[in-house]
């Protein structure tokens, strides 16, 4: 019943979209793919630094780390539980001579830091303005994936607490090899041993592209006619951030609209609100889908994404094969 009352909830927001076409702002939507375009491109520069850091006697092209970056962005945007970090971390690793997994991946999780640093803030800033739903609030919502563990807390907990056996039980098979795959590990972080050097070449770059980011967000609520400004901008920041905590869906669909009515219901018509939370969502999927895809074309010579996690795969199974050889 839930989940029905969430498809349903999507795709009557789905309809207010579509007649609301004629009213768009077109060029404040131009111009916040624009912005949106700019945070992706600053952020792989700071993936880039990262990585060169990890492998200062390799010789790699920033434009590759463009290509892999947004190419699992363009992934994550179509298809749900974060399947494009995948993508993006064979298609970096692919493009450093003599790199590993272990390293390249614990690279590109640095931008974590920052992100999580911003969440916070503006989670806390959501939570006090009185419109944000609480936590146990949100089995009222029609997004089945919240609804369903704020309904379910046990089962929630039963989740979480499987991860975390899954996640010892890993480390336990790989004992054997994990004073190797730490020094991989640490070399993937090799940027965070020089603060310096992390606050002005990736700290400081991913707060440009966070700022790009804002702007975005703001000719995205100014052309479907919510209206921009810094206390609306920081509320879809904290919808954006709980949609990604349950990535059932494609950038979180169903959720961004459930929680998005909620917190506008008292500023802008529900029409105008679901035709906004539909609008930016497609906006944003269809700008980054497009880039990964071009991406994945032009420069790696992929001609699909499924090419792409095929090759990831041959890859995979032939860095287990040179594992295993010695033994």
């Amino acid at each position: 019943m839930i989940a029905d009352s969430s498809l349903h909830s999507f795709f009557d927001a789905v309809g207010k979209f579509f007649s609301s076409l004629a009213h768009i702002g077109w060029g404040a939507l131009a111009l916040g793919m624009l912005f949106h375009a700019l945070n992706l491109t600053l952020r792989s520069r700071a993936a880039f630094n990262v990585l060169r850091a990890a492998y200062p006697a390799e010789r790699f092209q920033w434009r590759r780390i463009w290509g892999a970056y947004v190419g699992g962005v363009g992934f994550n945007s179509v298809v749900p539980a974060r399947g494009g970090d995948v993508i993006k971390l064979f298609l970096a690793k692919s493009s450093i001579p003599n790199s590993s997994y272990p390293a390249v991946g614990a690279g590109l999780a640095v931008d974590a830091i920052f992100d999580s640093s911003i969440g916070i803030l503006v989670l806390i800033f959501a939570f006090t303005q009185g419109v944000f739903p609480k936590p146990p609030d949100f089995s009222k919502l029609n997004a089945f994936d919240l609804s369903f563990f704020a309904n379910h807390p046990r089962f929630a907990l039963f989740c979480i607490t499987a991860l975390a056996v899954l996640a010892l039980v890993a480390f336990a098979l790989l004992s054997a090899r994990v004073k190797a795959f730490w020094a991989r590990v640490r070399q993937g972080l090799t940027i965070l041993l020089d603060r310096n050097r992390y606050l002005r070449e990736v700290y400081a770059i991913q707060g440009l592209g966070w700022c790009c980011r804002f702007a975005a967000f703001w000719f995205l609520l100014d052309a479907f006619h919510v209206g921009g400004s810094v206390k609306n901008v920081l509320l879809v920041f904290g919808v954006n951030a709980v949609s990604t905590i349950v990535p059932f869906t494609p950038g979180g669909a169903g959720v961004q609209q459930a929680l998005l009515l909620q917190v506008f219901s008292a500023t802008a018509p529900g029409a105008t609100v679901a035709a906004y939370s539909v609008g930016q969502q497609v906006a944003t999927a269809a700008t980054s889908f497009g880039l990964g895809l071009a991406a994945v074309f032009f420069i790696f010579r992929f001609r699909s994404f499924k090419e792409v996690i095929r090759a990831g795969r041959a890859d995979e199974a032939r860095e287990k094969e040179r594992r295993a050889a010695p033994a």
